[in-house]
């Protein structure tokens, strides 16, 4: 009698099953891994999106392959799309793999380690050829060699039924190697027990002037879903148990989306035009194309050729009486230090949207890290001082940039929004605000004196030490600008000692002042106990997931949340108190935790990883039970 692995490597299609069983649950987690011409992308992103339709929480995200141009079946090549789906909430990328599709070598020899024992594992068998698998580094075929002996490995030689499916179709060869991303959509599909047809529908609409890609898609979408109902060896089904959310309009959007969104919201809510400007530098290029797609009238989009520029542009769009926006990387925020320190100066207000990846240098453009808080905070000369925003997920990124707009324009600084890769590139169910909902900015922009009142004060400041926003080309408003210190009032350049001491003092109370305006730090538990987890940006997610699952086991155990970094909430101190110790969990080596240490004098004890990789809850609860033991 063959062997499982025996049976894995044939290139039949497999028998029909003779009974199927639905394992229904709370959430699940999926990975669709192969080469970048494999489409895995676009196979996760309308798996979700069916979901997603019917009120599903998602979280998920694209590992793009670590180079372009890597050769294909190689380890540099693979890609992966991940997803997190949960019925009420997925908030992190979720603890174990359950589900991985597996379409060469390479991939299944990148991903096999996060597939949890007993997990399913799928492969193209019809990949696993000699060169395939020496390509990828394996010297025997884990098909048959009882590697897979620990999962429930399926082979399904999906390049063979993929061709038999659109055998009668008319389509280019290119084309028809396209359609095999649907037989994988499909066999997805049958697998978790979502309906086929809205993706029917989505084919039709999207090859609308392509009618043999329609038919070809549709077929072989088909032929995936027919296999997994004669796949003997796909016993189990998998349901997530439905949900009911509050009335509205949920759609499931991107961090880069909701970026994009928050700027045109901003746009918006100011009633002023707005300049967009960025160097295309992975990831923070993704908000360029989005700006550029998304066209609207008060809102222009400008490439730079550097990131330096850009930010020059978008600073010379605020001094001209626009909201400047650019987005930027770790490495372009560290080219755009001296025009940070010019806005900071000259007191104009600019958003800076910075989408973190691995350093130092270019490091890892397509993986994830915290590591550029210390520069946001402090990585410009002498006294800088600004706003500095994060967003906790991925649709937090809308409110976010509208926050960073609103404070830039009350208190007329610069802000940075930190974000990073993961954040950028994960997707979320999210309900979408209405337009009226949303307030409009208060612009406090100069007024000429009355007549016999003298002249026009620049650096004159408001009760929060806000000075006005004066317009070029508004008559009486006349005054000068630049990088030099300015004269209290006048703005003329001074280099008294003591004005520049009242400057730079001035600069940093309008700064520390917006903390009176700030929401208090909240936080999730007891208030007060023995271990409070801190974190800021993504991790969120796994932070409150580790928590809950700690509380749950009767742990004195709570978390909070940092959206607000520079100036913190006036209640840090306050709370960080209230606990016996404190965890920073952060993708760098402790900056965060620095510097609550040094601020509030606490015993605060950093997580650190600096892998390109979020964290898992498990790693942040194994933390918590070491401390709390």
């Amino acid at each position: 009698m063959p062997s499982k692995q025996q049976r894995l490597a044939k290139d039949s299609a497999p028998k029909a099953a003779s009974r199927v069983v639905v394992d229904e649950r709370d959430d699940l987690v999926v990975r669709f891994a192969g080469d970048a011409g494999d489409g895995v992308n676009l196979i996760g992103e309308r798996f979700t999106a069916s979901y997603t339709a019917q009120g599903n929480a998602a979280f998920t995200c694209f590992d793009a392959p670590a180079e372009i141009r890597a050769p294909a079946g190689t380890l540099a090549g693979v890609g992966a799309f991940h997803v997190h789906i949960g019925g009420t909430q997925a908030l992190t990328q979720g603890d174990s793999l359950q589900i991985l599709f597996a379409l060469n070598p390479a991939a299944l020899r990148a991903h096999l380690a996060d597939l949890e024992p007993g997990g399913l594992l799928i492969v193209n068998s019809d990949a696993f050829l000699p060169e395939e698998l020496e390509k990828a580094g394996y010297t025997t075929n884990p098909l048959t060699d009882g590697a897979l002996v620990k999962f429930r490995a399926v082979g399904v030689p999906m390049n063979q039924l993929n061709r038999e499916a659109i055998a009668r179709v008319k389509v280019s060869p290119r084309e028809a190697e396209r359609c095999r991303n649907f037989f994988i959509l499909g066999l997805a599909l049958w697998l978790c027990d979502r309906p086929p047809e809205p993706t029917v529908k989505w084919i039709r609409e999207t090859y609308a002037r392509n009618p043999g890609m329609i038919e070809a898609g549709t077929r072989t979408l088909k032929a995936g879903w027919q296999c997994g109902e004669a796949c003997a060896e796909l016993s189990t089904r998998f349901r997530i148990r439905k949900v009911h959310v509050p009335a509205g309009r949920y759609r499931q959007v991107l961090g880069i989306d909701a970026l994009a969104l928050g700027v045109l919201a901003a746009a918006h809510q100011a009633g002023l035009p707005t300049v967009f400007t960025a160097f295309p530098a992975p990831p923070a290029s993704d908000l360029l194309h989005r700006m550029c797609e998304w066209k609207q009238p008060n809102v222009k989009v400008i490439q730079a050729e550097d990131d330096l520029a850009a930010l020059n542009l978008a600073l010379g769009a605020s001094f001209g009486g626009a909201v400047g926006v650019t987005a930027t990387t770790g490495p372009g925020l560290a080219l755009q230090t001296e025009t940070l320190g010019l806005a900071v100066i000259s007191e104009l207000p600019c958003v800076v949207i910075a989408i973190q990846r691995a350093g130092p240098a270019d490091g890892m453009p397509g993986k994830a890290e915290q590591a550029d808080l210390w520069q946001a905070l402090h990585g410009r000369n002498g006294e800088s001082p600004l706003i500095v925003l994060a967003p906790r997920s991925s649709a937090d990124g809308f409110a976010t940039v509208r926050e960073a707009s609103r404070l830039a324009l009350r208190y007329m600084t610069p802000v940075i929004v930190l974000t990073d890769t993961t954040l950028a590139r994960n997707a979320e169910t999210w309900r979408v605000p209405l337009l009226p909902d949303l307030p409009p900015f208060g612009v406090a922009h100069g007024v000429p004196p009355n007549r016999g009142a003298g002249s026009f004060l620049p650096y004159q400041r408001n009760e929060r030490l806000a000075r006005p926003w004066a317009v070029p080309g508004t008559p009486g408003l006349e005054h000068r600008t630049g990088g030099l210190e300015k004269e209290e009032l006048t703005g003329n350049v001074s280099y008294d000692p003591q004005n520049h001491q009242r400057m730079v003092e001035q600069r940093a109370r309008k700064i520390a002042g917006v903390a009176d305006e700030l929401p208090l730090l909240e936080v999730n538990g007891p208030p007060k106990g023995n271990l409070l987890v801190v974190g800021w940006g993504s991790t969120s997610g796994a932070i409150c997931a580790a928590v809950k699952r700690g509380q749950e086991q009767g742990l004195s155990v709570a978390s909070a949340h940092l959206r607000y970094l520079n100036p913190l909430p006036r209640n840090v101190g306050e709370v960080l108190r209230n606990y016996r110790r404190i965890l920073v969990p952060e993708l760098n080596t402790g900056q965060l935790c620095s510097l609550l240490r040094a601020t509030f004098l606490v015993d605060a004890v950093s997580l650190s990883k600096v892998q390109g990789q979020p964290f898992l809850v498990r790693e942040i609860d194994r933390k918590i039970q070491e401390l709390l033991q």
